[in-house]
């Protein structure tokens, strides 16, 4: 295979993995359905300084993605596609910084290979065709720590003021975190190197903090004075400090959490962090690669001890470990198992129908059997057909030795997230969102007010075309809720609408 095809194929995965079939799948509740539904109140409101859902202040979150969101709204229309498009965008900008970076320090193969590996790594392609404010972060965090790099390496002004700038743009789109990450790495490495001053002369220089302030700092002021200590309190203490200190929503987990998740979030790739974990005195040594390794590993120990835990925040350094995966690729000589993880994840995705059929059998809320048994129905002999000739592709992959590792980890890399794409995420909208999604057009065609009882689904605002206030309902109001939740009602009720868990029912006046 040809350089020129190598390159082709490398941005077809790049494009396949955050465009194709983007908008198939309805909005996922909780996290797309509630940043569409707060951009869509910008637009009824008139006011795109403050983000309200369902007509309550939101404070989870800065303006930046919802300022984004809401231009492809006014350019496209309201539609699944529009509120993911700028998240794609912002993914593969991320993966075109990634190429540019590992281009300039190691070559183009590996390059070429970053930009795969990070844009179709499980992880990352989760985050970059979803609606939410990740994708953003992640590309400012990665601009602001390669920026950091050509400043600390090349002494040049320039990239010190264009990693303020980038933290500044990351402060906008999710807070702290956009400071925390950069600072507390370059802090880290400078320490390694005795050159602390030289640190605290950078982060502290007056004109490139002014950049940083004047960037950031408008919409805080303005927020503070119009929404005062609610804001304070949602945003500060309980979306940031509260996080750390203790688990928010239920999301908790051991100090090992990140272990196994970080197993899954670079599957198909998982087995060139072997090198990385074999050889951790020989990255040290090299100072790019040193502080390549910082960066993901203050990352991962930070979080590992947050109250708070998701898969996604290990990925705020996952940029730096993808790199130096790249980098090492050469070190695995036995394809053989180098390619065990890829042919695991196809072998997965051929099991998938058989896991849930078995998770059926253990589950007895009726709502989430009605959900996998939706999954269920979807899987048909074209699905079976896919996987089993993916996973026997990727045997032989496995056997072969003439073709180059790092192309065919670009070859599968492509094929993991076409096969994804293209049947796992479709199937699994219908299942979990597509009931939702149906109900709330019924409400918006025959103009019914509605109100959410016990159920927390923002997309359904999103397709009812208006704020849906959760409170209990009132005779003769409509309320939308899962089938499980009807006995509770206190009131008898005439039932407009069922299908797989969800219903409307409108209570007796």
């Amino acid at each position: 295979m040809g350089d020129a095809r190598v390159r082709a194929l490398a941005a077809l995965a790049v494009i396949t993995s955050f465009f194709w079939l983007l908008g198939a799948a309805p909005l996922f509740d909780v996290d797309e359905g509630a940043f569409s539904q707060a951009t869509l109140e910008m637009f009824e409101r008139g006011d795109f300084l403050t983000t309200y859902l369902n007509g309550e202040p939101r404070y989870d979150k800065p303006i930046l993605v919802y300022w984004l969101q809401a231009a492809t709204v006014a350019l496209v229309g309201p539609s699944e596609w529009a509120f993911r498009l700028p998240s794609a965008l912002c993914a593969t900008l991320w993966a075109l910084l990634t190429y540019t970076f590992t281009r300039r320090h190691f070559d183009e193969e590996r390059a070429l290979l970053a930009a795969v590996v990070l844009a179709t790594s499980l992880g990352v392609f989760i985050i970059g065709r979803a609606a939410t404010a990740d994708a953003l972060l992640n590309l400012l965090i990665a601009a602001s720590m390669f920026a950091a790099w050509q400043h600390l390496s090349t002494g040049e002004r320039r990239w010190l003021y264009a990693t303020h700038a980038a933290i500044g743009l990351g402060v906008l789109a999710k807070g702290p975190i956009a400071i925390l990450v950069p600072f507390a790495t370059t802090f880290l490495f400078c320490a390694s190197r005795g050159e602390l001053g030289r640190w605290a002369r950078a982060v502290f220089d007056w004109r490139a903090l002014l950049l940083l302030l004047a960037i950031a700092l408008p919409w805080y002021v303005v927020i503070l004075a119009m929404e005062g200590r609610g804001f304070i309190e949602g945003f500060f203490l309980k979306h940031n400090l509260g996080r750390f200190s203790g688990p928010v929503s239920g999301h908790s987990g051991s100090l090992l959490y990140y272990f196994p998740v970080l197993f899954f979030v670079s599957l198909p790739f998982t087995a060139l962090l072997v090198p990385l974990a074999l050889r951790p005195g020989a990255l040290w040594r090299d100072e790019l690669q040193r502080y390549l390794l910082l960066w993901f590993a203050f990352v991962f120990v930070f979080f590992s001890l947050s109250g708070t835990k998701l898969p996604h925040y290990v990925l705020y350094g996952y940029t730096g470990l993808v790199i130096l995966m790249a980098a090492h690729v050469d070190e695995l000589r036995a394809q053989a198992w180098a390619l065990v993880p890829v042919l695991v994840f196809f072998l997965g995705l051929l099991a998938l129908p058989y896991g849930i059929h078995y998770a059926l059998q253990h589950i007895g809320d009726p709502f989430y059997r009605e959900t996998l048994g939706a999954a269920l129905g979807e899987f048909g002999t074209t699905y079976f057909a896919f996987c089993g000739v993916l996973s026997a592709i990727a045997l032989f992959a496995l056997l072969e030795r003439t073709t180059p590792l790092k192309r065919k980890f670009i070859v599968f890399g492509f094929a993991a997230v076409a096969a994804v794409a293209t049947l796992v995420v479709p199937v699994a909208g219908y299942a979990q969102q597509a009931a939702i999604k149906e109900a709330a057009l019924l409400c918006r065609e025959r103009r019914l007010d509605v109100v959410m009882w016990r159920l927390n689904a923002p997309s359904f605002s999103v397709y009812r075309g208006a704020p849906t206030p959760s409170r209990d309902p009132r005779p003769g109001e409509v309320v939308v809720t899962r089938a499980s939740r009807l006995s509770e009602l206190s009131a008898p009720y005439d039932l407009l609408y069922s299908k797989r868990g969800i219903v409307l029912a409108k209570i007796r006046a």
